[in-house]
């Protein structure tokens, strides 16, 4: 595992602010957290630290006296090569070069390991995402919530937790009705039945298609059953083959589960009507208009958990989305034992936000141990032509078609372009481009380049794999090279602990301009110059390794030719 420099460095400040007390430079004070940034201009170092600021009055005296007398009484570190005080009492700290240099053979030593951390101590962590409804395939919006929630897994993975992937099958309650009495209808259509469509029945061709489809497997059967076990069969056959079709859809965009958990269990196995016993006993549930209320301190009103039977007359389709997530809550935290649950949700689902950790409150739970993350929607473009959808409607695009007509490379990076929180445009057109506009293609081009580079000096007679000199890449393009390529142990801990996989594509982006500004301006391969070749043969071979990760994190591939 890798020790990140940011952690380095504050502990090199912290010594010199203990040593500045221990020379009564500084009065007493217990030693701060040591926050440290990477400033924004290249001018200002490496790394920068504000924490002097935050010092002024246990210090009693000026933020940039006391950066000062901390810069004073710093010790030697091989890793440093400049320290100064900046503006107000920033404090600015330069890597040395020479050390900058050597890490290149650090980052090859590290092989598929390079950039992996520690951050998680082993902690075991659930990611549950995409949990699309399994009346209809996987849409464009859902797209995003996978490739969000695939990411954010493969970071926490390289940042030392332990990650378990989860489908969450929504197949409890009445959408299932609604959708066996949609496919029933056009089943029996299908035979030649004038049988009317249910009013909030599921519209689209997929329903055509897949009850034409049991039409001609199962014939009448199913008309000549009893209606009601006619349309309960039918919608647990429609189910089955609308998951059977997300999960294929899926693997084609590479994004896999550990567990497909199905909703139902929580009834069958008994433990939302314990949990739900357990809550009236203490105290957070009240009944009144025939239904039953959760009601919490923490909550700004109370909130359904089961319907009134006035209302909805199936016993079984009366427990709400929240009356589940109770006893899904405890599953997890406890029957699971998951140190945390990490939610992906569309921004519709914002509102629930504050139930579900009231809830796990009220089950005596920590609830910092639920995190949810609420991602906004997608907008699809071709060109500056918006590309209308609708579910309800039955007019929308897939995830397979969107993986037939531009692949997964690019949905999975394209879709990890801005922040979670922020919409995204995505550019069906852009996604296919083979330009410095296409940001995944630019990425894999650099990657492609770099491999065409390690095979040319394999032509020339070079082994690329030779040892060579690190101490000789000092020039400004290299070591600007090499800095980019020690960031990405630090972007996966950022990624990790703010639960931000966007930073990725950011970093990548980065890296790669980075290695076409080397490129441009250092000649790695020259007959005249042995040492210095082989030196940069490393360094080549060192971003090809960087670059590959960052990629391979993202679920994106690595391409040796474009």
């Amino acid at each position: 595992m890798t020790e990140l420099i940011r952690d380095q460095v504050a502990s090199f400040i912290q010594d010199g602010i203990r040593l500045a007390q221990e020379a009564e430079a500084l009065p007493p004070f217990p030693l701060p957290h040591i926050g440290v940034e990477r400033p924004r201009q290249v001018a200002h170092g490496d790394y920068a630290t504000p924490v002097c600021l935050q010092l002024t009055e246990d210090a009693r005296m000026a933020p940039r006296a006391i950066a000062t007398r901390v810069v004073d009484h710093l010790p030697t570190a091989t890793f440093v090569g400049g320290v100064d005080v900046a503006g107000p009492g920033y404090i600015n700290v330069t890597l040395d070069s020479s050390w900058v240099a050597r890490q290149t053979r650090h980052i090859l030593e590290g092989g598929h390991k390079w950039g992996h951390i520690n951050l998680g101590s082993g902690n075991r962590v659930q990611v549950e995402f995409v949990s699309a409804n399994p009346t209809g395939p996987i849409t464009v919006g859902s797209t995003r919530n996978a490739v969000i929630g695939d990411v954010l897994a493969s970071v926490l993975e390289a940042a030392g937790f332990l990650v378990e992937r989860e489908y969450y099958v929504n197949d409890a309650g009445s959408q299932v009705r609604k959708f066996g009495e949609s496919l029933y209808a056009r089943y029996a259509q299908a035979l030649g039945e004038d049988e009317p469509f249910p009013a909030d029945g599921y519209l689209g061709g997929y329903v055509v298609d897949m009850a034409a489809e049991l039409a001609r497997q199962l014939g009448r059967k199913y008309l000549e059953s009893d209606r009601p076990e006619a349309i309960q069969a039918l919608g647990e056959l429609g189910i089955e083959r609308v998951l059977d079709q997300a999960e294929a859809d899926l693997a084609a965009l590479r994004v896999t589960f550990d567990t497909w958990f199905h909703e139902r269990t929580l009834y069958e196995s008994g433990l939302f009507d314990r949990l739900l016993q357990r809550l009236r006993e203490n105290g957070f549930i009240t009944e009144r208009e025939g239904a039953v209320w959760f009601t919490s301190p923490d909550l700004e009103e109370d909130a359904v958990l089961v319907r009134s039977p006035q209302v909805i007359p199936d016993p079984a389709e009366r427990p709400t989305y929240l009356g589940s997530d109770v006893a899904y809550v405890w599953n997890k935290l406890v029957e699971r034992g998951f140190d945390r649950a990490i939610y992906v949700w569309g921004a519709d689902h914002h509102g629930d936000v504050p139930r579900v950790r009231a809830v796990a409150k009220a089950l005596g739970l920590d609830p910092d141990r639920v995190e949810i993350i609420i991602y906004q929607m997608v907008n699809l473009k071709r060109g500056a032509q918006d590309v209308r959808m609708s579910k309800r409607a039955g007019e929308f695009v897939t995830l397979r078609e969107m993986i037939d007509e531009v692949g997964p490379d690019p949905i999975r990076f394209l879709l990890l372009t801005r922040t979670v929180d922020a919409t995204i445009d995505f550019d069906l057109d852009l996604a296919v481009e083979q330009s410095e506009k296409n940001p995944v293609y630019y990425v894999q081009y650099a990657h492609a380049r770099i491999c065409s580079i390690l095979r040319y000096a394999a032509e020339q007679g070079w082994d690329p794999d030779d040892e060579g000199d690190v101490s000789l890449l000092t020039h400004e393009s290299e070591q600007a090279l090499i800095r980019k390529m020690l960031e990405l142990p630090e972007i996966v801990a950022h990624a990790a602990e703010q639960r931000a996989p966007h930073r990725l594509t950011f970093y990548a982006q980065e890296l790669a301009a980075q290695f076409h500004a080397f490129y441009r301006d250092c000649r790695v391969v020259a007959e005249e110059d042995a040492e210095r070749t082989r030196a940069r043969l490393m360094l080549v071979r060192a971003a090809r390794m960087t670059l590959a990760q960052a990629l391979g994190l993202l679920g994106v591939t690595a391409p040796e030719q474009m």
